[in-house]
């Protein structure tokens, strides 16, 4: 069975191009540090072997960027550098990848006197001149704040939508076209509903899946597969990302989970009707990448998993995220939060800071706030 896919253009990354009908792209992020040069290495040849078409690092600053200057020089593989609140490292990476991805959100956070369209100016510049690709990442947890004014603080879906439009057009006007858009959110239903409502107003952009913050698995390749199956079953999405919380040697994992479900659904395996999470405990995890600043947190996110099973049937979302650039913000939308830091959790209820607790803490200090937002909630019904 073959797939029918939205005629969106053509970009170019690298030594592959996705949409115009070209076969849909599965990306993954490595997770080692930047500038531990060998394992990064190592990690993306595993994901090549893998079957990853691209596969993205993380630069935050200026040793990052010279470690991925080396990396280039012992990798043929298709690269793309994710940038977070410095842009201005763009023209330090760009001539060692493929693709450059920027968050809308993050480039409020740098030089906030100096208006976004002339940082993206900047950012179109450096791709020109380097031969890059570019992704307008946008992420529910870190919209643009001056977006989320405009619109009701119930509505998460319209900000992330108007900001992604917004910056197309302007990359539109600037005769930029090799480029992509990625709108994420760790609720597949949001996730179905934005890319929907995106490829009805933009059909011609090719767009990059995935559920941020999906978890562990199995669960966050449900997570997963559940957007996926609906909307590239309906010819939306042109490459994908399955973001899993794993120990860095399984990171291949996402890749083989990725090729599963488009396999899957190339062949008519898929559910015609989906759910995830209604009225039951729902633990939202961020992929294992290279920012996160103790990887005790992968074992923290299953110990969280394991110690908050008889909560099951309970309407509760918890949020344990490994790293300074999404936690603070993907925690506040939780009822519990726990973001990790190098070497203490700041835990967070409904957004309120309770305070930062060692890892050997921290599981006590969350049953407690559990047990007594369940009991809140029993009492009340």
């Amino acid at each position: 069975m073959q797939i029918q896919r939205n005629s969106t253009r053509r970009v170019v990354i690298g030594s592959i191009a996705i949409g115009d009908g070209n076969p849909i792209a599965v990306q993954s992020m490595t997770a080692t540090k930047t500038q531990d040069i060998d394992a990064t290495v190592g990690q993306v040849r595993a994901l090549e072997e893998a079957g990853a078409d691209v596969v993205r690092i993380a630069v935050d600053n200026k040793k990052d960027a010279e470690a991925l200057a080396e990396i280039r020089r012992q990798t043929s593989a298709n690269l793309s550098v994710d940038l977070q609140e410095n842009y201005r490292l763009a023209e330090l990476v760009a001539p060692h990848v493929d693709k450059v991805r920027y968050n809308p959100g993050h480039l409020y956070h740098h030089e906030r006197s100096k208006p976004w369209r002339e940082k993206v100016n900047y950012l179109v510049g450096v791709a020109q001149d380097n031969d890059c690709a570019i992704r307008i990442g946008v992420n529910c947890g870190s919209v643009d704040p001056d977006k989320l004014a405009l619109y009701d603080p119930a509505d998460s879906i319209a900000p992330m939508l108007e900001s992604a439009l917004e910056h197309c057009e302007h990359l539109d006007s600037l005769g930029f076209t090799r480029y992509c858009v990625s709108l994420k959110d760790s609720d597949p239903k949001k996730v179905i509903e934005v890319n929907q409502r995106f490829a009805e107003r933009r059909a011609d952009i090719p767009l990059h899946l995935g559920v941020t913050e999906a978890g562990m698995p199995p669960d966050g390749i449900i997570k997963t597969r559940i957007a996926f199956e609906q909307l590239i079953g309906r010819g939306v999405g042109d490459t994908i990302r399955v973001s899993l919380t794993v120990p860095n040697p399984r990171k291949p994992e996402e890749i083989a989970a990725g090729r599963q479900i488009l396999a899957d659904i190339a062949a008519g395996r898929v559910r015609s009707v989906v759910d995830f999470g209604l009225n039951t405990l729902n633990i939202i995890s961020c992929p294992s990448c290279s920012r996160v600043e103790n990887e005790a947190f992968v074992d923290l996110a299953e110990q969280v998993r394991d110690m908050t099973q008889y909560a099951k049937e309970h309407d509760i979302t918890i949020a344990v995220m490994g790293c300074r650039v999404n936690g603070p913000g993907e925690t506040d939308d939780a009822d519990l939060g726990l973001w990790c830091g190098p070497n203490f959790v700041n835990l967070k209820r409904s957004g309120e800071e309770l305070g930062a607790f060692p890892y050997d803490q921290i599981l006590g200090k969350l049953k407690l706030e559990l047990d007594a937002m369940i009991a809140t909630r029993v009492g009340a019904n």
